[in-house]
């Protein structure tokens, strides 16, 4: 199983990024995926979780009307929609596959003027 993230960066307050999570080594599209985001002196948060058939949660409220989860399963990709970005939104976010608990290597997102 390999998770791999790309799309982080430095973004100015109010700014957007598209996280991408590739994946490989297992059945994608019958995997539930989330992403989950640990800000620096803080536990890791559950961001958002899609179901196979694209069914999706927003489960931190922080963020709620402001970031879209998305899958392609046929790129075998999931992504994170990240709007209107705020400092607050700052942290290493990391893909995870539910089934069997796998994590990728996490992509660093900045949000700062």
């Amino acid at each position: 199983v390999q998770l791999v993230e790309s799309g982080g960066g430095l973004v100015q307050p109010g700014g957007s990024l598209r996280l991408s999570c590739a994946a490989s080594g297992f059945t994608f599209s019958s995997s539930i995926m989330s992403w989950y985001r640990q800000a620096p002196g803080k536990e890791r948060e559950l961001v958002a979780t899609i179901t196979p058939a694209g069914s999706s949660t927003i489960s931190a409220d922080s963020v709620k009307g402001r970031f879209l989860i998305s899958r392609d399963n046929a790129k075998k990709t999931v992504y994170l929609q990240m709007n209107s970005l705020k400092p607050e939104d700052t942290a290493v976010y990391y893909c995870y596959r539910n089934r069997g608990g796998y994590w990728g290597q996490g992509t660093q997102v900045t949000v700062s003027s």
